[in-house]
């Protein structure tokens, strides 16, 4: 039997959203993949810059890779994908799961953007679920995994599975499900589907809220999660997951950036063209969310 690749993984951890950032390396031919970089934003200053791409982009030339591949699991409800930026630096194709497209159309609505594209032309691929690629001579799976939204998938690469938006760690739980296009019972399904991977997989989580004050964390296994996840342990079945998760999901205010980062990350990460006068300007619909909590 064939030994299951394992690629060198780095987080590096984004404390103003919480988002852990991922290089994934093929140690024997040095090629990589970036998956779900941060371009950061304060929303306070209407402010962009790239010093989190740019930490990525210095790992990567201290530990003389190449970038292959700058992938994203899902279209982020709480940062900018600096996916653009990186393309730009580095000539590498973007991706994202194929059901962007259902999140574009739906989104394209709550901001009113009649003309938007909602092809996914924006991404250089689109992954299908079963879809296979490779970051070197590491092979990756696309696994579908809907639920937190209609579009996220899961990167199986090697004995490495970034799984971002479905399990955290085994101290937090699991994600939201109450976005538009949300669903618990798919989110369990998805996480069924994670928890069916060999135990000993790694698995890499895409945030990290500290509980109780602790160092950032974002790596477990199958096996850890199955055993350990606060959530799971609560519901040993597709109905009392959604409860529980339902329940939670009733009382968590909307992210601060979810209408500030959706009309950019449906649009590939790209920023809204500047305007006759130089400036480029968000567009925040008011009263769209009309369920959400107050925060």
């Amino acid at each position: 039997m064939t030994a299951t690749k394992e690629p060198l993984v780095i987080g590096l951890f984004e404390k103003r959203t919480f988002s852990i950032q991922y290089i994934v390396a093929d140690p024997e031919t040095r090629r990589c993949a970036i998956i779900d970089p941060v371009l950061d934003y304060d929303e306070k200053a209407g402010a962009t810059a790239t010093r989190s791409a740019d930490a990525l982009l210095d790992l990567v030339a201290e530990h003389g890779l190449t970038v292959e591949w700058i992938l994203d699991t899902h279209p982020h409800a709480d940062h900018f994908s600096a996916a653009p930026y990186l393309k730009s630096r580095t000539g590498a194709p973007t991706a994202i799961g194929a059901k962007v497209v259902a999140v574009q159309k739906l989104w394209r609505d709550i901001y009113h953007l009649p003309d938007f594209p909602t092809d996914g032309s924006q991404w250089d691929r689109l992954f299908a679920d079963g879809d296979t690629f490779a970051i070197g001579t590491i092979p990756v799976r696309v696994m579908h995994s809907p639920g937190h939204t209609l579009a996220s998938v899961t990167y199986v690469a090697g004995n490495a599975a970034f799984i971002h938006d479905t399990l955290f760690m085994p101290d937090s739980g699991t994600a939201r499900c109450d976005f538009p296009g949300g669903s618990a019972s798919a989110l369990w399904r998805s996480i069924q589907a994670i928890l069916s991977l060999p135990p000993e997989t790694r698995l890499f989580t895409g945030h990290d809220y500290q509980p109780g004050g602790r160092e950032p964390l974002w790596q477990s296994t199958v096996a850890e999660q199955a055993r350990q996840n606060i959530h799971l342990t609560k519901a040993g079945s597709e109905d009392e997951f959604v409860a529980v998760r339902t329940a939670r999901d009733r009382t968590l205010p909307m992210p601060k950036l979810i209408l500030h980062a959706l009309q950019v990350n449906i649009n590939g990460g790209a920023l809204p063209p500047p305007e006759a006068n130089g400036k480029r300007y968000l567009k925040i619909p008011l009263d769209a969310l009309p369920d959400a909590v107050w925060g």
